[in-house]
């Protein structure tokens, strides 16, 4: 199928039918974790990479059996380095970190401009080690660490939900708040600017803009965007996004959601997902605290309310519903903590009350069925290493609309 005959790009829902979805399968990437870098490149564990792609391959199996079309970022970034326009782009988004210097700077363009496509692709996810760098010299090699990175590796590409999210027909690459992981949304930016399947798509915000993460961004029913808010995505950002959908008719309602920041809530989908048209499973040592501001466009500008409501009742009124129903993830505090900690909400919808899940997730998955969610368990001991379910792993690129709401 060609870029002209594909059917149009776009999502107005977390649950309508899933028709296409944008992957990474974990590379050598995910080979250059070590004890001492781990850390700082967000990973909790040093996975076994063989195991992990196994993993990921059974999950992309799983969606192409619910005949979901399976696209994979590595296979798109290598088709967009073909155009040389972008290959200049994405080569000097590298070249932009001040550790090089203007000496190893020339050294790193000259490598990277003799490079295939593919090998090109490989560097720019994988990164460049000091010892890989041909003719490298310069104060700042010299001093660098021998066993370290001129180039960083991009471990958490995994999570390609990251970096882009789709909000009705157009798509917003968002701004990554860790330094670690910044280089990311430069190679999605240049995917969907250059690539032939993109073309004329149209942006509502960009890496330039305020922190923003694509995992904070819910959108609950077409027309109402949840967006969580806290260290990884601020107050600023959802605004801007807020101002970005709302003006054009979007969206009709955008949620502000407050989260408390750790590791095991980094993401609003960490807290929450969907898994049916008025269903969220959510992580109950939250669910009571949760709350939202609620945001609109009047008159040409955006007005927020003054209240901050319980976050379900925010959200049923701006769906237009009566109530939101909630799956609770434990059976108990200490199995909730347990599941949360192993991505056990960080469910992807497929379908209105069908969802793929980590298998090790018992309990939540017991509840999600006595709720009537169907579950597709999946295996993820070494893909949740960086801390990270199914609903991170994928970016919806095409989903069946939904009816749409008008909202209280």
């Amino acid at each position: 199928m060609t870029a002209s005959t594909l059917p149009a790009d776009g999502a107005d829902s977390e649950v309508g039918r899933l028709r296409s979805v944008l992957l990474h399968r974990p590379g050598p990437e995910l080979k250059r974790l070590t004890p001492r870098n781990n850390d700082t490149l967000l990973f909790d564990g040093i996975p076994w990479v063989g195991r992990a792609q196994d993993e990921h391959d059974a999950f992309a199996d799983t969606l192409r059996a619910h005949d979901v079309e399976v696209v994979y970022l590595a296979e798109l970034l290598t088709a967009t380095l073909e155009i040389e326009e972008a290959r200049q782009e994405c080569i000097e988004s590298v070249l932009a970190d001040p550790r090089h210097g203007d000496t190893l700077r020339g050294v790193l363009r000259a490598q990277l401009a003799g490079l295939h496509p593919d090998d090109l692709a490989q560097v720019l996810i994988a990164g460049l080690a000091h010892e890989e760098v041909r003719s490298g010299r310069g104060l700042p090699y010299r001093l660098m660490d021998r066993h370290g990175f001129v180039i960083d590796p991009l471990p958490n590409l995994l999570f390609t939900r990251d970096s882009s999210v789709w909000i009705g027909d157009r798509v917003a690459i968002t701004s990554l708040a860790m330094t670690a992981r910044r280089r990311e949304t430069s190679l999605t930016a240049a995917i969907y600017r250059y690539h032939p399947r993109f073309a004329g798509v149209g942006t509502v915000y960009g890496p330039q803009l305020e922190d923003l993460e694509g995992g904070d961004v819910l959108l609950l029913a077409p027309g109402v965007v949840a967006v969580g808010t806290g260290e990884r995505t601020t107050p600023a950002g959802v605004e801007r996004l807020a101002r970005n959908i709302l003006e054009p008719g979007l969206a009709h309602t955008v949620l502000a959601v407050p989260i408390a920041q750790d590791r095991a809530t980094m993401h609003l989908d960490t807290v929450c997902t969907m898994v049916d048209e008025d269903s969220v499973v959510m992580y109950p040592n939250v669910a009571d605290e949760l709350t939202a501001v609620t945001l609109r466009w009047v008159d040409g500008d955006i007005v927020v309310d003054d209240d901050q409501a319980p976050f379900v009742e925010a959200a049923a009124r701006a769906m237009g519903i009566d109530a939101l129903r909630t799956i609770e993830t434990g059976l108990d505090p200490v199995t909730a903590e347990r599941e949360q900690w192993d991505d056990g909400n960080n469910t992807l919808a497929v379908g209105p009350r069908l969802a793929v899940a980590y298998e090790r997730n018992i309990e939540t998955n017991a509840r999600l069925e006595e709720a009537g969610i169907e579950v597709l368990r999946i295996a993820g001991s070494e893909l949740g290493s960086g801390r990270g379910g199914p609903r991170c792993m994928s970016c919806p690129l095409r989903r069946d609309p939904l009816p749409a709401t008008s909202g209280h």
